[in-house]
């Protein structure tokens, strides 16, 4: 059921093709994305994570990088703050990083 609200609310937001948001599932799931994006003809794929997820997309990108896809390079990290609001109204920063590869 939840996860009905969060494609709803990704669809909403128009995420590109390119990118994979890296959430609470296990690294393989998000490496298998990566993989099918560059099996799909896209050259530069984006892995996006805020949080918790942050080492899980460093992970992401590191098995596509070295078991799948041999000739990525990784083009480019930010990383940053984004400001989210809870439920209760209150504001808190969260940390996030993007992670650009590319053939």
């Amino acid at each position: 059921m939840a996860e009905q609200y969060e494609e709803a609310e990704q669809s909403e937001n128009t995420i590109p093709s390119n990118v994979v948001l890296v959430g609470k599932k296990p690294p393989m799931n998000y490496v298998l994305a990566v993989v099918t994006q560059f099996n799909n003809g896209v050259s530069s794929v984006k892995i996006r994570a805020r949080g918790n997820s942050i080492s899980r997309a460093v992970d992401v990108a590191e098995i596509s990088r070295n078991r799948f896809i041999t000739d990525a390079k990784v083009n480019d990290i930010a990383i940053g703050s984004e400001e989210i609001s809870n439920e209760d109204g209150t504001r808190s920063k969260v940390s996030s990083i993007e992670i650009t590869l590319s053939r």
